[in-house]
């Protein structure tokens, strides 16, 4: 890594942890401050929730070709703007109208702003550095989130409507801070680990969507993604949230603490495991995850259905939030770095913004069907998702098939070797091998 790339990579950590404190500010508390603090009802709280999240299902699709077209930066500094006028718009919404329009100006500003991030971090990168990357911009957002989160509960009161709109301000001027830091870096001209499908078959400028679908390789990464999303994070606030407060028995404060726990772990775990796993096949490694969380879903069954004291529930479900958090630092520095190697130089962008898209409706998806289930159906609940946990291990083994050595195991890279080839789109792979037959 140059000293330039690692200067802009420094800068754009920042940002983006500074981002993600403001973020922890709001967060926990918007369902609370739409329904209870601006009493328009938890109906209108639900639909701002779901419009938060079907804002970033509209913009998605259209973020990544603009950020191969104009470059990530640009993308990034509008989406900042726009995220900081949905943020203090929301903290003066009195009405459903202004609440749900600035919901949705907040979730599509913060939605482009991934993959931007994650493109800009592409760019900044290197073979040898790149997982590294991903893992410290992991790290720092789920740090800004907590402390967020922790400072941001000892400002609000219930009974003070300005206290949450003190919240959103700040939030808001973290967006810009995050724009302000990130408009200083001088972003370095470095080709995509998978550069070597400009250099075989062109590189697939153009090809947009028909392109990227005829890329198997990251169709089933795409597949794996919203899977580990649902069965995850989909489930954190909701089914997994309900199954603990109507099965186990758990207190609701008990969630807090349990949420503190599992980011707890990846704030201590993060590079211990990053050095267990950077020097292994990435998709062995993600495979371990599905083990890994269908253990713990295994745990919080024990918690719902074992019969055990309120203690060993309690203590149960807190270890269930915790062990996903040990997957989760796990996946971090595997999968946003795959999704990057597996791109044509010119396509990162929207790849990472498909991969995005993916994660975005696997997070609506996963609240409406685990929600109902973890607060009803509590047995069918644990088994569906013991099975999508044993899932995720079946995909990613498979996926590891398809994937170059050097792109399941980057640190090939750095040895010697024999072995050229990358996973191309099919499309891509089939000019690339055109003029070879033509020869022969």
């Amino acid at each position: 890594m140059t000293r330039e790339m690692g200067a802009a990579l420094r800068r754009i950590q920042l940002g983006s942890a500074l981002s993600a404190f403001g973020l922890g500010f709001t967060v926990p508390y918007l369902y609370v401050y739409v329904a209870q603090v601006r009493d328009l009802g938890a109906g209108t709280a639900g639909v701002v929730l779901a419009v938060f999240a079907m804002a970033a299902l509209a913009v998605l699709p259209f973020t990544g070709r603009v950020i191969d077209r104009r470059g990530p930066l640009p993308v990034l500094l509008v989406a900042s703007v726009v995220a900081s006028l949905g943020a203090a718009a929301l903290g003066f919404s009195s009405q459903v109208t202004a609440a749900v329009l600035s919901a949705a100006v907040l979730g599509a500003g913060t939605a482009v702003m991934q993959p931007a991030l994650a493109t800009m971090l592409v760019q900044c990168s290197g073979t040898g550095t790149r997982t590294r990357a991903f893992a410290m911009q992991f790290f720092l957002q789920n740090l800004g989130l907590g402390v967020g989160g922790l400072v941001g509960g000892q400002i609000v009161d219930t009974e003070r409507p300005t206290s949450f709109t003190l919240l959103f301000l700040i939030e808001a001027v973290m967006f810009l801070v995050l724009g302000a830091i990130t408009a200083t870096v001088r972003m370095p001209r470095t080709p995509a680990v998978a550069a070597g499908v400009s250099g075989a078959g062109g590189d697939a400028r153009g090809g947009g969507l028909r392109v990227m679908l005829s890329h198997r390789a990251m169709v089933q990464l795409c597949v794996l993604g919203f899977v580990v999303f649902f069965a995850c994070y989909g489930q954190f606030e909701s089914g997994l949230a309900a199954y603990g407060t109507e099965a186990a028995g758990i207190e609701p404060s008990t969630l807090g603490i349990a949420l503190a726990a599992n980011t707890a772990v990846i704030v201590v775990a993060q590079f211990v495991v990053l050095r267990l796993v950077e020097r292994r096949r990435r998709s062995r490694v993600i495979a371990a995850v599905g083990l890994i969380w269908a253990f713990a879903w295994i745990v919080a069954g024990y918690a719902g259905l074992g019969h055990g004291s309120q203690t060993m529930a309690t203590a149960a479900m807190v270890s269930t939030y915790a062990l996903f958090g040990l997957g989760e630092s796990m996946l971090s520095p595997t999968v946003a770095p795959l999704v990057a190697d597996l791109a044509p130089e010119s396509m990162v962008g929207q790849y990472n913004s498909a991969f995005a898209l993916c994660k975005q409706l696997a997070l609506a998806v996963g609240p409406a069907v685990g929600g109902p289930m973890g607060a009803s159906l509590h047995g069918p609940y644990i088994v569906t998702f013991v099975l999508f946990s044993l899932g995720i291990t079946v995909l990613a083994l498979r996926l590891g098939r398809r994937l170059a050595p050097v792109q399941d195991q980057p640190s090939l890279a750095a040895v010697p070797s024999r072995v050229v080839a990358v996973s191309l789109p099919e499309s891509a792979a089939a000019e690339a091998s055109a003029p070879v037959a033509a020869v022969r």
